[in-house]
């Protein structure tokens, strides 16, 4: 055991919790109306927790073990065989317990789950949400997972790059969210009435979390204290603030006028762009990676969205699906050694390697799609709606579905 590897791992776990708790939290409760705010906390609070009971019963070995090229094995249900407490001694996964890593896992998949709230936020049914999260995860990011990562995983195997989730995490989510958003249809006067951010300042707070928490999200994914996390970190500073410059420059060139709406969604897509490539590009890359994902997102959430018509509340696709493929494809790109990364050795090499990233990308869109469709009927069904009614959200699901409200007279 390296312990400057295990303490490194150690805190980028409490990073990625910290994006969630209160992170992504508050980025999310500051986007929403007033009346809304504690409902999406909640949603956020629950699925997390959720997502770690069912990853130590059944998620992580089904993940991260030998079986098919979709699935894992049972051989570490409920953490089995991890550890003797007895004897004293601890199962490896490389320089650290393996029930770190699987700790650190274990943080992955409960953010990826919470991200699918904004998709239907302001209108979904609590319980419903639980059980959607239950079957969505089961079918869709515990497969993506072993896929990807897993021994003996399809795109792994195939050579599919992901450095720390740009497919098992922002792509598979997005897509969950957009499945959503035309599931539950549109929120009682989209269109019509004003539906802006009820507290920016939450929304940057939370945004600023985020970035921070990434750090264990991206450069924790070398899964040791080495040279790779060091690029991995620095690449997630240089990508993030390219994103926020993109992000910014497009939507003062269109609208006439920059924001912090755009500043703190153009770091948000500058993290999801350089997920997938964070420890396989140079730095020169990543700014370029974060360039084109600020920008790209932009369309995601203006024309994009209006083309495809759904109200994804806080534009999870707009961002993580769109940031997602464009961070996905040119981790193809940059991760050639001609332009500065650390693998491929020729600039011919690259159109086979964006193929492969390129299906990878598919297979995600395709098999989250379908489990998320899955996964909000039978909620539906199960629950009594995915959907509160009309009146209660008009009141408010704080008030409605919670009984309480975050701001008095």
């Amino acid at each position: 055991m390296d312990k400057a590897d295990l303490a490194w791992v150690s805190i980028s776990t409490v990073l990625v919790l910290f994006m969630v708790m209160p992170g992504l939290a508050l980025f999310y409760g500051g986007l929403v109306r007033s009346k809304n705010v504690l409902s999406v906390l909640v949603q956020v609070t629950s699925i997390f927790a959720l997502v770690l009971v069912v990853w130590f019963v059944y998620g992580y070995t089904l993940s991260f073990t030998d079986g098919s090229a979709v699935l894992g094995g049972f051989s570490r249900t409920l953490f089995r065989g991890m550890l003797d407490l007895g004897a004293g001694t601890y199962n490896m996964s490389g320089s650290i317990p393996e029930l770190s890593f699987a700790t650190f896992q274990a943080t992955f998949a409960g953010i990826t789950c919470a991200l699918i709230v904004g998709g239907f936020a302001e209108r979904a049914r609590y319980g419903a949400v639980l059980v959607f999260t239950l079957i969505w995860m089961t079918l869709s990011y515990i497969p993506i997972a072993h896929m990807v990562w897993g021994p003996g995983g399809f795109l792994l195997e195939r050579g599919a790059l992901d450095f720390a989730g740009g497919t098992v995490v922002h792509i598979n989510s997005g897509v969950a969210a957009l499945v959503g958003a035309y599931y539950l249809g549109k929120r009682v006067g989209y269109g019509r009435e004003s539906m802006q951010p009820h507290n920016l300042p939450m929304a940057m707070i939370g945004a600023s979390l985020l970035w921070v928490g990434w750090f264990g999200f991206n450069a924790g994914s070398a899964l040791a204290a080495d040279e790779t996390a060091v690029l991995a970190l620095f690449n997630t500073v240089i990508a993030t603030a390219g994103g926020i410059l993109s992000w910014i420059a497009v939507e003062w060139a269109i609208k006439g006028k920059p924001s912090l709406l755009g500043a703190v969604s153009g770091a948000v897509a500058g993290l999801v762009g350089i997920t997938p490539a964070a420890g396989l590009v140079g730095p020169g890359g990543a700014l370029i990676i974060g360039l084109a994902t600020g920008a790209a997102c932009v369309w995601g959430v203006n024309g994009l969205k209006r083309m495809l018509g759904a109200d994804d509340a806080l534009d999870v696709f707009g961002i993580h699906g769109v940031g997602g493929i464009v961070g996905a494809l040119l981790t193809g790109v940059f991760n050639a050694k001609p332009l500065g990364g650390p693998g491929l050795d020729s600039l011919g090499d690259i159109p086979w390697q964006v193929w492969l990233q390129l299906e990878g990308v598919l297979i995600t869109i395709a098999w989250s799609a379908i489990a998320a469709l899955i996964a909000y009927f039978v909620a539906d069904k199960l629950c009594g709606g995915m959907r509160v009614n009309a009146d209660q959200e008009r009141e408010g699901l704080d008030i409605s579905a919670h009984g309480e409200t975050a701001y008095h007279p």
